[in-house]
C-alpha cells in the first residue's frame, strides 16, 4: 500500500511540473498522433500484403512478418523520438527550471541514429517475444515471454535516458544501464514508489470510464431516434467513439509522460548516487525533487 501511495505522489510532482511548464507534455501528444498517423499510414500496406501474400506458404509467411516487423519498428521509433524528447525537457527542468523545445528537437537531431538503433532492437526483442508464444500457449512459454518482455521494455526506459543525456550510443547505453543495475543504484526506487501500479490503474479507470460513456451516449441517441433511423445510428455511433478516443488518448498521454518522467529521475538519481560513490562519498544523495517527493 506504502508504494501505491508513494506511486501516487509522484504522478501528482510530475504533473505539477508539466502544469509549471506545458512543453514537458507537448511530446507525448505528438506521439499519440504520429503514433496514430503510423497506423493509419501501414494499414493499407498491411491489408494488401495478408491479401497478397497469406496463401503463399513459406515466402508468404516471411513477407508478413517483414512487413510486420517494419510496422512494429516505425511505432517504437515515433515512441522513442518523441520519449527522448520528453526526457531532455524534463533533465532541463530539473536542472535549469526550463525545458525548452528547441533544445529537445536539437537533441533529437543529433541523436537520430543511436534513437533508431534502440527502435530496432526493441523490435527484434519482440519478434522473438512472439515467436515464443506462438510456438506453444503453455505457462512456461508465456512466462517466458512475459519475462522478456518485462526485462527488455524496462531496460529500454532506462537506456534511452542514458543514450540522450550521456550522449551516448546504444551498445554504451545499454552497459550503462546494466551496471546500474548491476550496482543496485535504482533497487530503492524500483521497489518503494508503485508507479507502474498507479498508472495501469489510472490508465484502466480513464479508457473504462471513456468507453462506458461513449457507449452511454451513443446508445442513447440512437434509442432517440430509433435504430432504424439512418442519422441517429450513424451520430450514435460516431460520438460514442469520439468520447472513448479522447480519454483513452488522455489517458495514454498521461501514462506515457508519467511513466517516462518516472525512469527520468531514476536513472539521474542514479547517475548520482554513481558518482558520489566513485568519489568515495559516504553522504545520501537526495533523488530528484519529483522523486524525493514521494520518497518522504
Amino acid at each position: 500500500m506504502q508504494a501505491f501511495q508513494r506511486g501516487w505522489s509522484f504522478i501528482k510532482q510530475a504533473w505539477q511540473m508539466a502544469m509549471k511548464d506545458n512543453d514537458l507534455l507537448k511530446p507525448s501528444v505528438y506521439a499519440l498522433l504520429a503514433g496514430f498517423a503510423v497506423t493509419l499510414a501501414f494499414a493499407p500496406l498491411m491489408i494488401g500484403g495478408w491479401l497478397l501474400f497469406s496463401d503463399r506458404g513459406l515466402i508468404g509467411q516471411i513477407a508478413l512478418i517483414a512487413l510486420s516487423a517494419l510496422l512494429i519498428f516505425a511505432q517504437y521509433a515515433v515512441g522513442y523520438i518523441f520519449s527522448a524528447m520528453t526526457i531532455y525537457l524534463i533533465y532541463g527542468y530539473l536542472a535549469e527550471g526550463d525545458g525548452r523545445m528547441d533544445k529537445a528537437w536539437a537533441i533529437v537531431k543529433r541523436d537520430w541514429l543511436d534513437i533508431l538503433s534502440l527502435a530496432a532492437a526493441s523490435t527484434l526483442v519482440n519478434i522473438v517475444k512472439n515467436q515464443i508464444k506462438d510456438k506453444g500457449k503453455n505457462q512456461g512459454r508465456n512466462f517466458l515471454a512475459g519475462l522478456i518482455d518485462t526485462v527488455w521494455t524496462e531496460a529500454a526506459f532506462l537506456t534511452l535516458p542514458a543514450m540522450v543525456i550521456e550522449d551516448i550510443n546504444l551498445k554504451d547505453g545499454l552497459k550503462r544501464t546494466a551496471g546500474i543495475v548491476r550496482n543496485n543504484l535504482l533497487l530503492i526506487g524500483i521497489s518503494t514508489v508503485g508507479v507502474k501500479a498507479v498508472n495501469g490503474l489510472i490508465g484502466f479507470l480513464l479508457g473504462g470510464f471513456g468507453i462506458a460513456l461513449g457507449l452511454g451516449v451513443g446508445l442513447g441517441i440512437i434509442s432517440l431516434t430509433g435504430p432504424q433511423q439512418i442519422v441517429g445510428l450513424a451520430g450514435g455511433i460516431g460520438l460514442g467513439v469520439v468520447i472513448a478516443g479522447i480519454f483513452i488518448m488522455a489517458a495514454t498521454v498521461l501514462t506515457s509522460y508519467t511513466a517516462t518522467a518516472y525512469h527520468t529521475c531514476l536513472y539521474l538519481w542514479a547517475r548520482e548516487v554513481e558518482k558520489a560513490q566513485g568519489l568515495g562519498q559516504p553522504v545520501e544523495v537526495p533523488a530528484p525533487e519529483p522523486l524525493a517527493a514521494a520518497l518522504r
